[in-house]
């Protein structure tokens, strides 16, 4: 049965990521920063984004080494946009502790899969889009939030890794799903015009994993 270990892979992807879910939910609630109400996806949502990842892995469509990646940026993905969608902020106790955490992810990555250079990429990439994003919300407060500026160097460093030319897909396909978001969004919303729009991170968030996730298929990380 050679899907088996695919749909094994996928289950247990699963199990875990309900797990993570609902102990992402509980640590929501009582984070003053959080949110007193966890939308009621976040749990299916990240126990998804955490199968899809582990299936295609256990398919050999993804590099085990490069696995703990987009399983770990769904776990930090789906609670940030929970928040970010509701209270317009992102939760310092997720955006800075990314940084380190996809460091060592990435580091090990490199040494332990085809790729010996995206460490170096990373780096460079999460420079890259730190100052990037650092400036424009220098420029226009209002425009970039500093939440964003913040959550800009582990993205820059996850889509570094993958490649330099994704790091301009990152970018346009995360102002696309934005776009999207916010014209779905907008007809059904009754809030002053302030509140009305979407915000920035979901977006950026979304695209980020989408692209770790479809690197593996085009053979960049194995």
């Amino acid at each position: 049965m050679p899907h088996l270990p695919a749909f094994l892979s996928f289950t247990l992807g699963a199990l875990i990521g309900t797990f993570v879910g609902t102990s992402t939910r509980a640590l929501l609630r009582r984070l003053p920063r959080g949110t007193a109400l966890p939308p009621p996806w976040l749990v299916p949502a990240t126990a998804g984004l955490t199968a899809i990842p582990a299936g295609l892995a256990g398919a050999g469509l993804l590099s085990w080494a490069w696995l703990p990646v987009p399983v770990v940026l769904a776990w930090l993905a789906v609670p940030l946009a929970a928040v970010d969608l509701r209270h317009r902020r992102l939760p310092d106790l997720f955006t800075l502790s990314a940084v380190p955490v996809f460091a060592v992810l990435i580091t090990l990555a490199a040494v332990f899969g085809p790729d010996a250079g995206m460490a170096v990429r990373a780096g460079l990439g999460a420079a890259l889009f730190f100052l990037t994003h650092l400036a424009v919300h220098l420029i226009s407060p209002g425009s970039l939030g500093a939440g964003d500026v913040k959550l800009s160097a582990s993205v820059g460093g996850l889509a570094a890794a993958v490649s330099w030319p994704a790091l301009i897909v990152v970018t346009v396909l995360a102002g696309v799903v934005t776009v999207i978001a916010d014209l779905v969004r907008r007809p059904r919303v009754r809030a002053p015009p302030v509140h009305r729009g979407v915000p920035h991170g979901p977006g950026l968030l979304a695209a980020t994993w989408l692209v770790t996730v479809l690197a593996g298929q085009g053979g960049v990380l194995g």
